[in-house]
């Protein structure tokens, strides 16, 4: 036996693993891909048990998703509920808290399926021809709404399952329209629409479910981005209220979102929120059915406005905006016990905070404000949350409703984290455009070294309404740089999300000032705070508007970094304002179509200031990206070569405008790392 067996046979008879005394490693993408992920949790109605999903990853990259059960009131493990093969999601616990209702697709159709929890195999509930996309019970738990798939002149699920089948043969292959939005995000319009569907639940099954959204030429709840958060039952069960586009023409350049009450029979829906013009969304009751809150923007044609609470009192019809002072934008909102309070997440100063608020007053109270959160719901006197950070890549905990006894819930990737370096990281702030506060992370390399100076990798976040805060990514993974060997820079510049709504607002009509004079001064700033970065050995990355910053740069700081990697940026808007899908993004931004507001699109289009480009560029771009079609790089990438400008395209066939593909990943990050580690000259 030689020297290195001996030492694993040892640590094996002592329960000790080999891996678990080996120092930890870099971060690298391999272990991104490989890390557990949690999803689909959900509270009991006392607050006692958590269910939750984790997908888990093995060495080899294969995947497994299963649900578990925490009991909150004890230190056990959680247990495992179920071990099919697939995924089960959308999780719900019933009424009772004696079973969980969960979407699988264990025969080919993803269906409702009930598991009791006092025993047994789950029982699948559902039978439709058509998959269920998401669904949310009743507060008596007697009735279902379910999301489905559907051809609004259909009157029945096989009606819409026989056009699909149809479909699916027809040999011909083109797509006719007679309207926008033709495609959106990386779909073809196929001119089917997600329709509500409500059917009574008892202990038999599922009864003959009604479409309460019937024939309408709409979205519900609205695709690609949201869920079932879009929809509820009113607590006594007789009426569903949903967030949705009215059907018209304009559904490409309008965010008119209204939310909409209808029976559960079926029969006319009431638009609630009809005087409001701009995007209205979530609608929550109270349990006790007095209040309905929700969120609301003011501007039309925008969609990163901030979103105000609105509450309307149901017995007396009045409506007020819940704290008007505060100069955030909620991203969830949940009503307290007492019926008055609200809890809710935004994003504050480059984090995502949890907050309580008093209805009547308006009072705003931080509870906990590290990392980004997303609340699960309220257990007793404690609230759970979904906690991510720079280097804590996601799991639950509680919190005291005072902001105490943080707990830890879950440790999902305990071991593989154990293997894992990360380098440390901290905000910085300095004066940006017009010598206002402008915020900031730094990361160090990984294996950072006292005294050496390291190579920046300066990353420009999208949106632009976006940050890059302090929060955890599978795919932009801050932390990955610092795992090759760079220091990382990001700043949030004018018009990021999170620093109040005048902030937001000063990118619209400004894409290439504000943000510019703001990453130009960061990168000065932080290089005189932090020595160790050599901020004259730099490369800059971005991705959507991120990479038309990249393109921007281009043109207009052509001496600012050694090379730039340009994903899905805008080229040439002129262009661009007639290809992309969700037309109200642009004519907001710019002050309206290409031909009302020409002057500010050519004002701030890379394509005009292409004789200053000389940094060498990396082109990536996806096939199936609507949003930034990929001739937009394919453009920059040709100007760039037939200009003996060094420059290099990754093109992915099967990606939209992230990249989704764990092997498509890892290619991305080892093309992009080593263009950088060329440039930079980067041993």
């Amino acid at each position: 036996m030689n020297k290195h067996n001996a030492i694993a046979l040892g640590l094996a008879l002592a329960g000790i693993s080999a891996t678990a005394l080996a120092a930890p490693q870099p971060f690298n993408v391999q272990q991104l891909v490989k890390l557990n992920k949690l999803h689909s949790a959900a509270l009991s109605n006392d607050g006692t048990k958590l269910v939750y999903g984790l997908k888990t990853i093995d060495d080899a990259g294969k995947g497994e998703s299963d649900l578990y059960l925490l009991d909150l009131t004890s230190d056990k493990a959680a247990l495992k509920l179920t071990s099919a093969k697939g995924t089960e999601h959308d999780a719900a616990f019933s009424p009772d808290g004696k079973s969980v209702y969960f979407i699988a697709a264990r025969d080919g159709s993803s269906q409702l399926f009930r598991l009791p929890l006092d025993g047994g195999e789950a029982q699948q509930i559902s039978k439709l021809p058509l998959d269920i996309d998401g669904f949310k019970l009743s507060a008596d738990g007697k009735q279902v709404v379910m999301s489905m798939r559907v051809f609004p002149e259909c009157d029945t699920l096989e009606c819409s399952k026989d056009k699909f089948d149809a479909e699916a043969k027809r040999k011909s292959t083109g797509r006719e329209y007679s309207q926008l939005m033709v495609r959106h995000w990386d779909t073809w319009f196929d001119h089917a629409r997600n329709h509500l569907f409500v059917a009574p639940l008892d202990e038999t099954g599922l009864g003959t479910p009604v479409d309460i959204t019937v024939g309408q030429d709409t979205e519900t709840p609205p695709k690609p981005f949201s869920g079932m958060e879009e929809v509820t039952f009113s607590p006594d069960g007789k009426t569903v209220v949903y967030s949705a586009k009215a059907p018209s023409k304009d559904q490409a350049w309008t965010t008119n979102y209204d939310l909409w009450q209808v029976p559960v029979t079926g029969g006319k829906a009431v638009n609630l929120t009809e005087k409001n013009i701009a995007w209205d969304a979530q609608p929550t009751f109270s349990a006790d059915g007095r209040y309905l809150a929700y969120l609301a923007m003011k501007k039309p044609a925008f969609e990163a406005d901030r979103y105000a609470i609105m509450m309307r009192d149901l017995v007396t019809g009045q409506e007020k905006e819940v704290a008007p002072l505060w100069d955030r934008s909620p991203s969830s909102i949940q009503f307290g016990a007492d019926q008055r309070t609200l809890y809710v997440t935004a994003q504050d100063l480059g984090q995502v905070s949890i907050f309580e608020i008093n209805t009547q007053f308006g009072d705003v109270r931080p509870i906990y404000n590290d990392g980004s959160n997303s609340l699960v719901g309220l257990a007793g006197d404690k609230l759970v949350f979904n906690h991510k950070s720079l280097s804590e890549p996601g799991d639950f905990y509680s919190i005291g409703l005072d902001g105490d006894r943080l707990t830890r819930l879950t440790e999902s990737n305990k071991d593989k984290l154990a293997e894992i370096q990360f380098g440390e990281y901290q905000q910085f702030s300095f004066k940006g455009w017009n010598n206002e506060e402008v915020y900031g992370y730094w990361i160090k390399p990984a294996n950072f070294e006292e005294g050496k100076k390291y190579p920046v990798a300066y990353l420009v976040h999208g949106g632009p309404q976006g940050s890059f805060g302090n929060s955890f990514s599978g795919r932009w993974n801050a932390q990955l740089w610092a795992g090759a060997g760079y220091g990382v820079v990001m700043v949030d510049f004018h018009g990021s999300t999170g620093y109040g709504q005048a902030f937001t607002d000063s990118i619209s009509l400004d894409w290439g000032g504000k943000p510019l004079e703001d990453l130009q001064k960061g990168l000065a700033a932080v290089g005189k705070q932090q020595k160790w970065l050599d901020v004259d050995n730099a490369c800059a990355l971005g991705g959507s508007y991120g990479g038309y910053m990249m393109n921007w740069i281009q043109g207009n700081w052509n001496t600012g970094f050694k090379c730039l990697v340009n994903h899905a940026g805008l080229f040439d808007m002129r262009s661009m304002y007639h290809v992309t899908e969700e037309l109200w993004f642009p004519e907001h931004e710019f002050g309206g179509s290409y031909e009302e507001a020409k002057s500010l699109y050519e004002k701030f289009n890379p394509a005009n200031y292409v004789e200053n480009w000389k940094t060498p560029m990396l082109v990536i771009h996806g096939e199936k990206d609507f949003r930034v079609p990929y001739d937009q790089g394919l453009a920059a990438f040709s100007y760039m070569q037939r200009n003996n400008i060094p420059s290099e395209l990754l093109i992915f066939p099967d990606e939209n405008h992230w990249i989704l593909n764990p092997d498509n990943l890892q290619q991305w990050y080892a093309k992009v790392l080593g263009w950088m580690d060329r440039w930079t000259g980067k041993q």
